[in-house]
């Protein structure tokens, strides 16, 4: 093999590995670790979300029930 050959190759994989980086860790705009951290916080606030409207209906039910009970 001649080197300018293997010096091609390196320069496509060097461009290659360039071009992820620039996905992964954004360059300028959000890369791919930012955009999953930040689903990551959103489900989080989701899941939390979730769970104070359960919250909430339970109450208001059991309330409900209460009233209706006691009359």
């Amino acid at each position: 093999m001649s080197e300018p050959f293997i010096e091609k190759h390196f320069e496509v994989l060097h461009g290659k590995l360039d071009r992820l980086d620039e996905a992964i860790r954004g360059n300028g705009k959000p890369g791919i670790i930012l955009r999953l951290d930040r689903l990551e916080q959103d489900a989080k606030r989701q899941g939390k979300l979730i769970w104070l409207i359960l919250g909430a209906i339970v109450t208001a039910l059991a309330t409900a029930l209460a009233t209706w009970i006691v009359g």
